[in-house]
């Protein structure tokens, strides 16, 4: 499975791509990079799979959790999604730098067949919102011998 995005389409079959859903056009809008899509392309999120669930970390330093949304389509799709507001401005202040961004960002990933969708736990502590997706065991196949005859 590979962990680069399949930008060009997924030519690799049926195999599973937890990025299909996540792929970013470089080409679309290309000349209209704005302030509103700086906050989309700078929420970065940690997958990480462990024996018992898939869990989501997603850096969202000063937004409450009132102003996150997370959500699980019927297709097995987690989408994690707010708004950062613009600080308000006030005509006698002076800036010299905005660096942080604002706007609204979502981010969306496939997740795997394996999974207890009406389980899913969210946290958020420090700017950092957790999400837990517990995992269903594997049943092990029954493996039944077949005598050979002859």
């Amino acid at each position: 499975m590979s962990l680069i995005p399949s930008f060009f389409g997924n030519r690799r079959g049926n195999n599973f791509d937890p990025f299909s859903v996540d792929a970013w056009d470089p080409f679309k809008n290309f000349s209209s990079l704005s302030q509103e899509n700086s906050a989309f392309v700078s929420t970065r999120v940690d997958w990480k799979e462990t024996a018992e669930a898939h869990v989501f970390k997603v850096d969202l330093p000063g937004l409450k959790k009132e102003e996150v949304k997370v959500e699980i389509e019927d297709d097995r799709v987690l989408q994690i999604s707010g708004e950062r507001n613009v600080e308000k401005e006030d005509k006698n202040d002076t800036w010299h730098r905005v660096e942080r961004s604002s706007g609204k960002f979502l981010r969306r990933f496939r997740l795997p067949e394996n999974v207890k969708m009406d389980q899913v736990k969210a946290s958020m502590e420090n700017g950092v919102l957790t999400v837990t997706v517990p995992k269903e065991e594997l049943k092990k196949p029954d493996i039944k011998t077949i005598q050979i005859s002859g």
